[in-house]
């Protein structure tokens, strides 16, 4: 059987029943559709015999649901949400703005790591992995760039009035 026909098959069997399985696990008809996407391209890519179509049928479901398991736990979806969720939050006002011009004026590779530790909250390590930098280089980075916002905003003086 030709790829395009087996695809056309598996799809006419099961996209119903995988769409719903993964919709009751996710709650989201997005990644219920991404995930029946990915058991059709396992089912093409690495083709099996099965016994009876009640097999196979068992066999489909059983993938669709342990990806549905997997795509629950991942660490991305645990700190993710979905779009409309947003929406309703309005963007956070700048606390002081010559705080937040000093941070935009500074060069982008102290700006960048300012930004990534203080407004969203990374650790050094993780802020490391995300620019492919050496955590001891977002550290210098980090020093360097609160003295640079230290010179910016005055030094001395301004540590006083916070």
């Amino acid at each position: 059987m030709k790829v395009n026909e087996q695809a056309e098959r598996l799809v006419n069997a099961y996209a119903d029943a995988i769409l719903r399985l993964c919709y009751t696990y996710l709650k989201n008809t997005d990644d219920a559709q991404d995930i029946c996407q990915t058991v059709f391209v396992k089912l093409l890519t690495e083709p099996r015999q099965f016994e009876s179509a009640e097999h196979e049928r068992a066999y489909v479901l059983r993938m669709a649901s342990n990806a549905c398991k997997d795509l629950l736990k991942s660490p991305w979806r645990k700190r993710t949400c979905g779009l409309d969720a947003v929406l309703e939050v309005p963007a956070p006002e700048a606390e002081d703005s010559s705080i937040l011009a000093a941070v935009n004026a500074l060069p982008t590779h102290y700006r960048t790591v300012i930004y990534l530790f203080y407004y969203e909250g990374y650790q050094a390590a993780e802020i490391g992995s995300i620019l492919g930098v050496p955590t001891a280089t977002i550290h210098t980075r980090l020093a360097r760039g609160r003295a640079k916002l230290k010179d910016l905003l005055g030094g001395t003086e301004y540590e006083r009035s916070v």
